[in-house]
């Protein structure tokens, strides 16, 4: 077949391999100049499939109202509030019911198991290697912080996933760049999840698709097509009808499938992160860790550490939140201090990750002729990403993919 792909992200490239990998003939549009330049630019670059929940869970409106006025917040909400923002909101209460949670969360789980073991798969073939590294430590800063991971962990025991609950003298011996001054209860460590560079492997994966026969064509928006043609896209300069199209464009698909009749309710959650040199690599952590308190990922990518975080509602794409780096910053020193270089070459970033309320990506037909969709990924694209370009190349194969994908079609919001 040949197939359009819109969006270069860690979702449209990893598609765009699958698909060129079955023997399509593939073309993606990226209104960027290269991969990964949106939501995949800075992310913490955690791989924790055990760690793939729906933000929408039990608990989580409390939780958020409590951390509006707090100066450390790992949740924000910023003006202006959009109404299609206030309407997602409404839905994502909904979803918080415990009954829906534990749904999506097995959904997101299975999807996430499935993804990291395609992405081991798909990297094998590769004659390139990207910073990546072992193991994930979940710090615990105190016993609110050892209490409120406990029904989390009764979960991962039910999933199988190996970990083990650990004192701070033991979390210190797995991570012993960790600042010895600040209090930590216990860690939770997963030995199996691992650190990954998602931009650095999105490049790697676009050579590797260019070598199948798949074209990539950056600076080039694509509007959305007309509902009598979906599958007759027309750009500046050109013109072409596919035998299907697969939209991967991030926060951006809700506008451009609503000419179609498509209504999802997709909004952009921004997050941040801290990228710098280390001076000294043993002042860093080894892989990467996660502060349970401030919900914020620190990570070794070479000879970088970043550290990611924040959840913000509302706002806008080019304002950066001065509090939220604050934070950021400050976890980073609580537990690394010394670790990144301020001077020189320090990135601040702000990406808007693509957000159903009730956490599921949809995978699968639009219900729209030819169209087909890989879209609302969150905060976990880069943890479901190989997993579900599988799935997708698999449906459009007419194959029954590997992983019981259910649950991730677009019925569910019509």
């Amino acid at each position: 077949m040949n197939i359009a792909i819109i969006g270069a992200g860690i979702i449209g490239v990893a598609t765009a391999y699958e698909l060129a990998f079955d023997g399509h003939q593939v073309t993606v549009f990226e209104r960027h100049a290269s991969v990964a330049e949106g939501a995949s630019f800075a992310n913490a670059g955690v791989l924790a499939p055990g760690y793939v929940t729906p933000w929408a869970a039990p608990g989580m409106p409390a939780k958020v109202i409590g951390h509006l006025l707090a100066r450390h917040a790992p949740v924000r909400v910023a003006r202006p509030l959009a109404m299609a923002d206030l309407a997602w909101m409404r839905r994502w209460l909904r979803a918080c019911e415990a009954g829906h949670y534990a749904a999506h969360r097995a959904q997101l789980q299975r999807l996430a198991f499935y993804s990291r073991q395609r992405l081991h798969e798909v990297a094998a073939r590769m004659q390139y290697e990207f910073d990546r590294s072992q193991g994930y430590l979940v710090l615990l800063r105190g016993e609110p912080e050892q209490r409120i991971v406990q029904p989390g962990l009764a979960l991962l025991r039910e999933a199988g996933v190996v970990f083990h609950e650990i004192d701070g003298e033991q979390a210190r011996r797995i991570e012993p760049a960790l600042k010895p001054d600040t209090p930590l209860a216990g860690a939770i460590h997963l030995p199996q999840d691992e650190v990954g560079n998602c931009r650095q492997f999105a490049v790697i994966l676009r050579d590797a698709a260019q070598t199948l026969g798949a074209q990539f064509c950056f600076d080039t928006a694509v509007p959305a097509p007309s509902a009598a043609a979906p599958t007759t896209l027309r750009w500046d300069g050109g013109s072409a009808r596919f035998d299907a199209v697969v939209l991967c464009a991030g926060v951006r698909s809700a506008a451009w499938l609503a000419p179609l009749g498509l209504r999802v309710p997709l909004r952009p959650v921004y997050g941040y992160s801290v990228s710098a040199h280390m001076p000294d690599p043993d002042l860093g952590p080894r892989s990467g860790v996660m502060d349970e308190r401030y919900k914020a990922a620190i990570s070794r990518l070479g000879q970088r550490v970043r550290v990611a975080g924040s959840a913000e509602i509302g706002g806008r794409p080019d304002a950066v939140n001065g509090r939220a780096v604050q934070t950021l910053y400050k976890v980073l020193d609580d537990w690394f201090p010394g670790a990144a270089r301020r001077t020189g070459a320090v990135q601040v970033w702000k990406g808007a990750r693509p957000m159903l309320p009730d956490g599921p990506p949809l995978i699968g037909a639009s219900g729209v002729p030819g169209l087909w969709l890989n879209v609302g990924h969150g905060s976990s694209g880069w943890a479901l990403s190989c997993g579900s370009a599988r799935v997708l190349a698999d449906q459009i194969a007419g194959r029954q993919p590997a992983i019981d994908a259910r649950g991730f079609d677009v019925a569910r919001y019509h």
